[in-house]
């Protein structure tokens, strides 16, 4: 089991929600995957994961909306 760099916990595997504020709106992605702290909660996320959201980010600033929220199972899909 991997141990959290921070404060020594445990790394699990588990979910995150991601946000980004981009001045004219904000997006929100829910139930990303990502390791986890069990102990502090910091989180971690995959090269994979971290592309597919910069993915959703771009689209969303393409679309210029003021708020976009999308859960990871279907914005990926």
């Amino acid at each position: 089991m991997k141990t959290c760099p921070l404060c020594k916990g445990s790394i699990v595997n588990g979910v995150s929600t991601f946000t980004v504020d981009l001045g004219f709106g904000v997006v929100v992605v829910r139930d990303v995957p990502a390791t986890v702290c069990s102990q502090c909660g910091e989180e971690w996320l995959s090269d994979n994961t971290a592309e597919k959201l910069e993915n959703i980010v771009e689209t969303a600033r393409q679309k210029h909306v003021a708020v976009e929220v999308a859960r990871w199972s279907e914005a990926v899909a």
